[in-house]
């Protein structure tokens, strides 16, 4: 497991009073149980953790999450004042309602597109989570039992335009293999 990488990210946010962790990377790399360490093995008040998995408005909408969770939630957060997320229905394929998030904690947001909900950000710790193309595919099409495979293409080919906008970035970014 990335234990190093989970002393480097706690190392990074230590000192900071309201902490923000935005962990990114490619579908089934391994984010979610990156996330879920940090923050079980999180000092002092747990952070408030945001999945996009329950932010993107269906299978086209990686670009919308990002940019409703940095305008809706990001920059409010930042600024100390309430911000929301609107969740997403799956199965019903049509949005919920808005959640509020007030300030205080710290905020982990995971997920594809973490790293674009903060954009210019200095302070924000951003994580990259990745693993070989054949093993994402493997677990993701595995943990979603068949629900992700009809979406696969189209889902990396949104993940693909994503990460060629992230390329001219020059945020410092922690990067974890995850086996």
């Amino acid at each position: 497991m990335p234990d190093a990488a989970l002393r480097a990210v706690r190392a990074a946010v230590r000192g900071i009073r309201r902490p923000l962790v935005l962990i990114d990377g490619p579908s089934g790399a391994g984010k979610s149980t990156f996330a879920d360490l940090l923050v079980a093995g999180w000092s002092g008040c747990a952070p408030d953790v945001v999945r996009l998995d329950d932010v993107y408005p269906g299978w086209h909408g990686l670009d919308r999450a990002v940019l409703d969770l940095e305008r809706e939630l990001v920059r409010p957060w930042l600024r100390a004042t309430v911000g929301r997320r609107r969740g997403w229905d799956w199965e019903a394929n049509r949005p919920e309602g808005f959640h509020p998030l007030r300030p205080g904690n710290a905020l982990v947001i995971e997920g594809c597109g973490a790293h674009g909900t903060a954009p210019g950000v200095s302070s924000a710790v951003r994580v990259w989570v990745d693993a070989l193309v054949e093993e994402r595919r493997v677990r993701a099409l595995t943990r979603d039992a068949g629900a992700f495979d009809a979406y696969w293409d189209l889902w990396d080919a949104q993940w693909r335009r994503y990460e060629r906008r992230l390329r001219g970035t020059s945020e410092r970014v922690l990067t974890v293999r995850m086996r």
